[in-house]
């Protein structure tokens, strides 16, 4: 077991390993200070990412630079409607031997079978193709022809999606979308933020972007996450968080009863509690804080929120929904029923 002073060496590499990423990022990405955290964070939760956003804003960008700051093997795929299951995952070809001329079968692998994977426009391919990804982001696995074939660690999917053009598009069902860590909304870039955009793209020099991490790094990084102290109060307090969320239960508020239909599964609450963990790295602390849990809550739950028919009706936002609900959840320890 390791010392506290080997604790506090592993926590402080860890925090200088994720600034150099960070920084090596911003090279090429300019501001979205928040995003490329939130990325940073799934990366070592060992979630994946949905980042929304307008076209243009620097999604796709934003996750081609990781890749190049990551020694890892990188596929994009671009999801379009006739997007098959197997362009995605792979297919059994017949191969023939030329010299005894017996044909077999030879599974022929999918961009699927990389370590970090771009699903750009994933809302634009068809229920079908979107499933393809449910075994591979929850099992780190696929299953082909009865034949299961484990996916390199570190594995990572990061998707993005267009919430304004809806012609064309299929909607993630809820069970694709509980499989994300964080959706991660991507907003306009500032003045002065646009400033250094246009100083950068239009001069005619390109920033050069180095691979400052590895696979094993990562996993040695995820590894040291989930060792990090969530005291038993502040844990319940995450805990209350996501039971909050659930319609016409204990802890729902009158908000969440009025605009919800659909509160978050367990996979909110342990996005919650990893997210923690590694805010609190950040901060230089080895244990979670009640503000850690607050700042991973939209991130974590927003996607994992159903609005009723009223909700909608009104236009609001699950985000809405959520910073009512931090407001009104104390962190005061609750005796159990």
């Amino acid at each position: 077991m390791a010392s506290d002073a080997q604790v506090e060496q592993l926590a402080q590499q860890f925090r200088q390993e994720f600034t150099n990423l960070r920084t090596e990022i911003g090279k090429m990405i300019v501001g979205h200070q928040d995003i490329v955290e939130g990325v940073l964070v799934c990366l070592f939760a060992g979630g994946h990412a949905l980042l929304e956003g307008v076209p243009g804003l620097g999604k796709t960008l934003l996750i081609r630079t990781l890749a190049q700051a990551l020694s890892l093997r990188f596929s994009r795929v671009q999801f379009t409607p006739d997007l098959m299951p197997a362009d995605i995952i792979g297919t059994n070809i017949i191969r023939e031997d030329p010299q005894t001329g017996r044909r077999d079968f030879e599974f022929q692998h999918g961009p699927l079978f990389a370590q970090m994977v771009l699903a750009d426009e994933i809302n634009r391919a068809t229920p079908k193709t979107q499933s393809a990804l449910l075994e591979a982001m929850q099992e780190h696995s696929v299953t082909v022809g009865g034949t299961h074939y484990v996916l390199e660690e570190p594995f990572f999917v990061m998707a993005t999606q267009n919430p304004i053009e809806q012609e064309g598009t299929y909607p993630l069902p809820e069970a694709q979308l509980d499989r994300f860590f964080f959706k991660l909304i991507v907003g306009y870039s500032d003045r002065a933020e646009l400033k250094t955009i246009l100083d950068r793209t239009t001069s005619g020099e390109r920033p050069e972007i180095r691979p400052v991490m590895d696979g094993r790094t990562i996993i040695d990084g995820q590894q040291l996450v989930r060792r990090v102290v969530v005291a038993p109060h502040v844990q319940d307090y995450a805990i209350r968080l996501v039971l909050a969320t659930h319609p016409n239960g204990a802890f729902a508020t009158p908000t969440v009863n009025k605009y919800v239909r659909w509160g978050s599964s367990p996979r909110g609450a342990q996005a919650l509690a990893l997210a923690s963990k590694i805010y609190a790295l950040l901060d230089g602390r080895y244990n979670v804080s009640f503000d850690d849990v607050k700042k991973a809550a939209l991130p974590a739950l927003r996607h994992r929120l159903l609005l009723n028919f009223e909700g909608e009706a009104e236009g609001l936002s699950t985000d809405f929904v959520l910073n009512d609900l931090l407001g009104a959840v104390n962190t005061t320890a609750e005796k159990a029923a």
